[in-house]
């Protein structure tokens, strides 16, 4: 999959960036990701291969990016900061405050490279971690930022902006005051609230036989190959009788799910055991780690480094590309000029007098 050619690729430094989904969608736009940084190998090798070496391995908390100087000045800073820390306490505002967690090495990217815009990625969870402070505080450091930024959370379903997958995850763009660039959240192009029709399972696995790359099938057990057979198309394990001798109790849908062939996949997700992979139909299988890929919208030339269960993760943890293309379309205009520049104090200023609910539905109706 070819990459747009423009007559200025915006220059991006990416963080927490895994394998490179968010990095893909973005350069498939015309977007060049020119330093990038993650913690895990494999992810950091499968990104390597694909966009080169402008990843560096180590942890983001022993990067200062306010001194280092083999990070490159950029037009934005992206990335997708884990939120498995959103559970602590926090006792002062603003960057300076103990906040702990990995959130806010993002923000002093942001404050030290003054990129025109940013883009971090989360987990719908976000939304209500802490009770809504977790969201809450985000945006307002990331509004504290000199000399201030326009931010702008938006919950998106993936499935509506052409990726086979149902996956809801919140996207936060974050526009430099002084660009006078206002930025609109895209509207949905498939599904109910599109102009076209999901792109379904079926569609997107089409042909997926034929890829040589991260397409080995996963050998599974009689007893679970027995238990797919009970399960219909687009079913999970409540579909076995109770009173079957293979019945088994799980907590969450995506145990023994089976792909519904004409409707988008349920969620992708890094784990594997307890009958977490995600099944074929028709065929009693887990899907292979390309079908997955595929799943998430991963181009066939893009080639996963690890074993089948490190591969699974990354998959399972990266932002389908095909999902930021549209945001990566509608952010152009800033780094080309080919906008009407407005003043955007004002909206600057009734955004931060909003509490995170105002400020999602305001969001959501600007874009109609």
């Amino acid at each position: 999959m070819e990459s747009k050619t423009l007559k200025y690729s915006p220059k991006v430094v990416s963080i927490f960036s895994g394998c490179g989904g968010l990095d893909l969608g973005f350069h498939l736009e015309g977007y060049d990701t020119i330093w990038a940084n993650d913690f895990a190998e494999w992810a950091v090798k499968s990104f390597e291969g694909y966009f080169g070496k402008v990843i560096h391995y180590g942890d983001i908390t022993q990067i200062n990016p306010y001194t280092d100087k083999s990070i490159p000045e950029c037009d934005m800073v992206l990335g997708g900061f884990p939120c498995q820390d959103f559970s602590i306490i926090w006792k002062q505002p603003g960057l300076n405050g103990t906040r702990g967690g990995l959130f806010r090495h993002f923000a002093e990217f942001v404050d030290a490279k003054k990129p025109k815009a940013f883009v971090a990625e989360n987990v719908k969870g976000l939304l209500t971690a802490n009770g809504g402070k977790a969201i809450e505080t985000i945006l307002k450091d990331f509004e504290s930022i000199a000399p201030g930024y326009v931010v702008k959370p938006h919950l998106y379903n993936f499935a509506e902006y052409g990726v086979p997958q149902f996956r809801e995850r919140v996207l936060i763009v974050g526009i430099r005051i002084d660009t006078g660039f206002n930025f609109i959240h895209p509207l949905p192009t498939h599904g109910p609230n599109g102009k076209k029709p999901y792109v379904t399972a079926g569609q997107a696995l089409q042909g997926v036989e034929e890829v040589p790359t991260n397409n080995e099938k996963i050998n599974i057990k009689e007893k679970t190959r027995q238990m797919l057979d009970l399960i219909p198309e687009g079913g999970n394990f409540t579909d076995i009788p109770k009173d079957h001798p293979l019945y088994v109790k799980g907590m969450i849908s995506h145990v023994y799910r089976r792909l519904k062939l004409d409707e988008p996949a349920k969620t992708i997700i890094a784990a594997g055991g307890g009958g977490t992979w995600g099944y074929h139909y028709p065929e009693p299988r887990p899907l292979t780690n390309r079908e997955r890929a595929r799943l998430q919208s991963f181009p066939d030339d893009f080639v996963f480094q690890g074993s089948v269960t490190e591969v699974r993760r990354q998959i399972g943890n990266a932002v389908p590309p095909e999902g930021v293309r549209l945001v990566a379309r509608r952010l152009l205009p800033l780094f080309t000029g080919d906008f009407t520049p407005v003043d955007l104090r004002e909206e600057y200023d009734k955004m931060k007098a909003m509490s995170v609910k105002e400020r999602l539905s305001y969001v959501t109706e600007e874009m109609n």
